[in-house]
């Protein structure tokens, strides 16, 4: 694909992807851009940063901006994820609305409704999972949800099998204006690699450690080294206590050997070479309700 000169037709934009955690954000933007960016794991609030991904075709370009999911916040990193997740409503083209399917109607999705009907932002609704509903079940839904607000469209789809992929980008297209390609073709996101490291890793650690663990931590990437045939890469994983500490490293280090070994064959992935990584488990004492130490860690109400 050759797009160096789009077509006058060439549409681009920026939709801003919401959801409750755990709604299959992260997943659906992995299954429209055709490789990993983004974490995934079973646990709620995966995604914390509001990140950019870059989805290039013939028709045009579409930049998503992934969002942590919108709950309500327990502790000062809470309250960033959910700042980041409102202020997206107000700087795109148009809104993603996904909802899991599968999933009883509550009052999240209630908040989320009442939320997106004070913005003026156009809004899809993307009913996700269908792979799990039967056809009457998803006639029963789109029928719910379209008494609840005025949706622009309401697209069944499932983003871990890719099923109706095509329908929501057809409708995506259609809503967005002609305009320039803002980022190369071959891009896919706007984070820089050591991001995407520290992201691959802490899914790693999101998948297996035990329910107190993965929201107590994030991870930092303090070097990475070049060489001709290899990257080596050091990585700190931060915890909140040190019995954190002592579940992530495990007996006799295994634990942290698992995570390191599937994060390696992750980042060998991204980075197109053999990869060495080097993981430390590193405590901060309450470090998601300590201002300096969200900045540090990257966490900041700054875009």
């Amino acid at each position: 694909m050759k797009l160096s000169n789009p077509s006058t037709g060439f549409r681009s934009g920026f939709v801003a992807v919401i959801g409750r955690p755990n709604a299959g954000k992260s997943t659906l933007l992995n299954q429209l851009l055709g490789q990993k960016v983004l974490i995934m794991s079973d646990k709620p609030q995966t995604t914390r940063n509001k990140i950019q991904c870059i989805f290039t075709e013939e028709r045009g370009q579409i930049i998503f901006l992934d969002t942590p999911g919108i709950h309500k916040p327990k502790h000062k990193l809470g309250e960033f994820m959910v700042d980041s997740a409102m202020n997206a409503l107000r700087e795109v083209d148009l809104v993603l609305y996904i909802v899991d399917g599968a999933a009883e109607f509550g009052g999240g999705e209630e908040y989320i409704i009442n939320t997106l009907k004070q913005v003026k932002t156009p809004c899809i609704l993307v009913l996700n999972k269908i792979d799990l509903l039967k056809k009457e079940q998803i006639l029963k839904l789109i029928q719910q949800y379209s008494k609840l607000a005025d949706f622009l469209a309401i697209v069944p789809l499932s983003a871990k099998t890719g099923e109706n992929k095509e329908e929501l980008l057809n409708v995506i297209f259609k809503q967005l204006p002609v305009g320039p390609m803002y980022y190369p073709e071959d891009e896919v996101t706007d984070q820089p690699e050591r991001f995407i490291m520290a992201e691959l890793i802490r899914e790693k650690v999101l998948q297996l450690t035990r329910d107190e663990v993965p929201h107590s931590i994030a991870v930092v990437v303090e070097t990475v080294e070049e060489k001709a045939t290899l990257v080596k890469v050091r990585a700190n994983i931060i915890v909140e206590r040190d019995s954190q500490k002592g579940i992530i490293i495990g007996q006799g280090g295994k634990l942290l050997k698992e995570i390191g070994s599937l994060a390696r064959h992750d980042i060998e992935t991204l980075m197109g070479s053999k990869v060495y990584l080097e993981l430390w488990v590193k405590v901060k004492k309450d470090w998601r309700n300590r201002a300096v130490n969200l900045r540090e860690l990257g966490y900041s109400d700054r875009d």
